[in-house]
């Protein structure tokens, strides 16, 4: 190896975990270091946005991008990391499926918009007044990003070539992902396109209570708070609901390891059309009455109504990709003339 690879790390819409997660390589992040230079990376080095427009495209090796894209500048960022990295990872639950930003898609830009500036009761805003693109002020023109209508991920936007899910990604697929820079320094061997830093199995077949599970009804559903779970029985046999039969594995089970469910940050397993509506399907056959054939349906089916909110429980994660990525609204007919 001679020159060291550069890597741009861009941060869009998320909490910031996953921007700074790097670090929670602790002293192996010198490994990086070593054959690596960060030329973009804002919330650790003073990098400017005009830095990275300025590199010549295909300059930098790789592309870490953290976020869902919700706005024209996320947009913008998405296609110019995109244009300047000859590798674009996907880092992070938000960039790979949406993740929780993604959720903001049961509800349309206005809704958004009205409760934020209108509808809250600590908001006063008298003349009603909105984010505007552009605005003048002292005779200073001032602008704003676009707030578009619809989250997306970041696959949604431009060509991905690999994917580190997590909310943010482990330890040790950060280090696979160490690795596979290492590799790229020493012979510029990229990943196979689409490689998932992840399990191909889902996370029920690594879970540590993977042997409890007794293949029961669950008769009562309860919300993770409002019973002290069994540290050594599988999560479904207490009535609580997991994600991890719809979800890869790789996450090491961490949350199984607190002590609460799976919530579904590593995304679908290969193959999964719908993980949310899947993971439905599968817990909506197992739940209720302990022998179906001596209740109605509706009685049957009680527990799995009972849930609540079932989108933050089925598409946490993956709502921006799902095939119904947006809340339906039931406009009223119109009348006959």
């Amino acid at each position: 190896m001679t020159d060291k690879i550069k890597i741009a790390k861009y941060w869009a819409a998320s909490c910031g975990g996953c921007d700074v997660s790097l670090l929670d390589l602790e002293e192996k992040v010198l490994d990086l270091a070593k054959i690596a230079d960060f030329v973009y990376w804002p919330v650790a080095i003073d990098h400017k946005w005009d830095d990275l427009v300025a590199l010549p495209d295909g300059s930098v090796d790789i592309g870490l991008f953290n976020g869902a894209v919700r706005t024209s500048e996320q947009a913008e960022g998405a296609r110019v990391v995109r244009a300047k990295c000859k590798v674009l990872c996907a880092y992070g639950s938000c960039a790979c499926f949406g993740g929780i930003p993604g959720l903001a898609n049961l509800f349309s830009r206005e809704d958004i918009l009205d409760t934020a500036y209108e509808k809250t009761s600590t908001t006063e805003n008298p003349e009603n007044l909105r984010p505007e693109p552009q605005s003048t002020q002292a005779g200073h023109t001032l602008t704003l990003p676009l707030f578009a209508d619809t989250v997306q991920s970041l696959s949604q936007v431009v060509t991905v070539d690999c994917y580190l899910p997590g909310c943010p990604p482990p330890e040790e697929r950060l280090l696979e992902l160490v690795a596979v820079a290492a590799r790229y320094a020493d012979n510029g061997q990229a990943p196979a396109a689409g490689t998932v830093f992840a399990s191909d199995k889902a996370l029920c077949d690594a879970c540590p209570r993977n042997d409890t599970r007794q293949a029961g009804r669950i008769e009562k559903v309860s919300r993770p708070h409002e019973i002290v779970a069994d540290r050594t029985q599988c999560f479904l046999d207490q009535g609580i609901v997991c994600m991890g039969l719809a979800t890869r594995g790789g996450c090491e089970a961490t949350c199984i390891n607190a002590n609460m469910p799976c919530r579904g940050c590593f995304g679908p397993t290969p193959g999964m059309l719908d993980p949310g509506a899947e993971a439905l399907s599968a817990i909506g056959s197992i739940a209720g009455a302990a022998n179906e054939n001596d209740v109605a349906a509706t009685e049957m089916k009680k527990q799995i109504r009972a849930i609540r909110d079932p989108a933050g429980t089925f598409y946490r994660f993956t709502l921006a990709e799902a095939f119904l990525n947006r809340a339906v609204v039931d406009k009223p007919a119109k009348e006959s003339p």
